[in-house]
């Protein structure tokens, strides 16, 4: 009987203590001078100005030229639309390369080994889209008519475009697939332009019949 009253006024004692008093004791005592340590090293902190605008890091990127959009455009375009056969699209790899339906690999390998001599060229780099088909155009029949076999296109790397390839190059491939007097052509070896610049074969000259 004495037993069971202890226990139920040590209960209800518990029961009237207030919850804070709990919380209080098992919270942390902070150290005065820990605090004051911690007070000195932020004591020159300044919060940083509120703008509204997002800070960009590092320099903004260089502006597109509307001329080499206007270029990209036209090789998407002369890609989906040009009068190209399925025969004459070019191989994909590392050195892009043509030959006409119908010749013999053997045409396209003495080219690439560099047994044809290049007895004229062209410089394209630099020039629009519409200023190199028309030279272009004119180099290559006045090659044919002068009975030259082998030329060199050069229309550069495209090193400058923002891309850092050449649209120019596209455009050329596509227009000498088209070409009558054209039977193959490769990527240059190094020493002769390398991806700057393309081989180009053409055909023997037809010959005028005597009168």
């Amino acid at each position: 009987m004495y037993l069971g009253r202890h226990r139920l006024h040590g209960r209800a004692r518990r029961r009237a203590l207030p919850r804070s008093a709990g919380l209080r004791s098992q919270r942390a005592v902070i150290d005065p001078d820990d605090l004051a340590a911690f007070r000195a090293a932020v004591a020159d902190a300044r919060p940083l100005p509120d703008s509204g605008r997002i800070q960009r890091h590092g320099p903004l990127p260089p502006p597109r030229p509307l001329q080499h959009l206007a270029d990209e455009r036209a090789a998407l375009h002369e890609s989906l639309h040009g009068a190209i056969g399925l025969q004459d699209r070019l191989e994909g790899g590392d050195e892009p390369h043509y030959l006409r339906t119908g010749l013999a690999s053997s045409v396209l390998r003495d080219l690439r080994r560099g047994r044809w001599v290049i007895q004229d060229e062209i410089d394209l780099h630099g020039l629009n889209r519409d200023e190199a088909r028309q030279l272009l155009a004119a180099f290559l029949a006045e090659a044919l008519q002068q009975g030259r076999r082998c030329v060199r296109v050069v229309h550069g790397k495209g090193l400058r475009s923002p891309q850092k390839t050449s649209i120019l190059r596209q455009l050329v491939r596509g227009w000498l697939a088209q070409r009558d007097e054209v039977l193959a052509y490769c990527q240059a070896r190094p020493h002769d332009g390398g991806e700057g610049a393309l081989m180009v074969l053409l055909r023997a000259a037809k010959k005028q019949r005597a009168a």
